[in-house]
């Protein structure tokens, strides 16, 4: 069990499961450029990390190219896949039981927070969250730990002993780190046990309903 205060959220893979809006709008992207993308299960390794790295990792992509193929999924990602979206089953009952234990809760993902803010509105997800905070659309604050680090200073959190980061991949786990406060990594989203292991997640959580015993 860890006893924080602060509890920060992954969007993606740990509050909902945006396989369909994410895959699709990837897909829509690589046809942008003449790559056919037909399985999108292959696609699911764009789900977690920051989009510009999955494209220049995964299909080779340049910088630049990297960063059309970003304005390219926005383009369908904004239209149509950002709603292409469920909340994963137990999301509400569990933060409703951590906020009657006293925690306080903030969103902290690699998303857009314009899309962030959006998509947590409209799944009736924003009133358990104090602060929801996001990449920006120009770039500059696209790491998990820039991230982080953006939700702490805009609530004012300072005493990193009382926080905790809890996310699916890895680049949850070693934000986490970089920016000194401890990680629960959840196994229902897209990463594996082995993974958030070698991160160094402190915890794993099996299940959403796990959290409400770990935390």
């Amino acid at each position: 069990m860890m006893e924080k205060e602060h509890l920060l959220f992954d969007l993606d893979g740990t509050l909902t499961d945006p396989k369909e809006g994410i895959t699709k709008s990837v897909q829509y992207a690589l046809n942008a450029f003449g790559i056919p993308a037909e399985d999108r299960e292959k696609l699911l390794c764009f789900i977690g990390p920051p989009l510009k790295d999955s494209f220049m990792e995964f299909y080779g992509f340049t910088e630049e190219e990297a960063g059309k193929a970003v304005i390219s999924y926005r383009e369908y990602f904004k239209d149509k896949g950002m709603l292409d979206n469920q909340v994963y089953e137990g999301v509400h009952s569990v933060l409703e039981a951590l906020l009657k234990k006293g925690k306080k809760l903030y969103v902290a993902s690699s998303k857009p927070e314009i899309f962030v803010r959006t998509i947590l509105e409209h799944f009736q997800l924003d009133s358990y969250f104090i602060f929801a905070g996001g990449a920006d659309l120009e770039g500059t604050r696209g790491r998990k730990a820039d991230v982080i680090r953006y939700v702490l200073k805009e609530c004012q959190l300072t005493d990193r002993s009382k926080i905790v980061m809890i996310g699916d991949r890895k680049h949850d786990i070693l934000g986490a780190k970089e920016v000194g406060i401890d990680s629960v990594g959840v196994l229902y989203g897209y990463g594996s046990r082995q993974e958030l292991k070698d991160a160094g997640a402190e915890l794993i959580a099996e299940t959403i309903f796990d959290l409400q015993n770990l935390l």
